[in-house]
């Protein structure tokens, strides 16, 4: 199964910047289209956004022109460059690919947006 290690969240103030990084085990990861997703207390894990082996871009209403996804197929890495946070998106945030046929769901890293 691919696995994945998510890092870089942490407590930031709004209108604060964070950048989220996630590490996919395997040696294929540049053909797998990969997508972050966020679960905050009591709700449900939502998309936030993805982006495709040939590098097409999608996102979440509430975060575009905010967030931006990007990968280094080198370095099996996909990350969320995240601005102008608000507390609204505070929660775990995880990643993984699409389909998650073979997959399986990281521990996430812990995003709070507080002052």
């Amino acid at each position: 199964q691919v696995q994945f290690v998510e890092s870089g969240g942490g407590l930031v103030q709004p209108g604060g910047s964070l950048r989220l990084s996630c590490v996919a085990s395997g040696s294929i990861f540049s053909i797998y289209e990969m997508g972050w997703y966020r679960q905050a207390p009591g709700k449900q894990r939502e998309f936030v956004a993805t982006i495709t082996s040939a590098g097409s871009l999608k996102y979440v209403d509430s975060v575009k022109g905010r967030f931006t996804i990007s990968r280094d197929n080198a370095k099996n890495t996909v990350y969320l460059q995240m601005n102008s946070l608000k507390p609204e998106d505070t929660a775990v945030y995880y990643c993984n690919k699409i389909p998650r046929t073979g997959s399986s769901w990281g521990q996430g890293t812990q995003v709070t947006v507080s002052s």
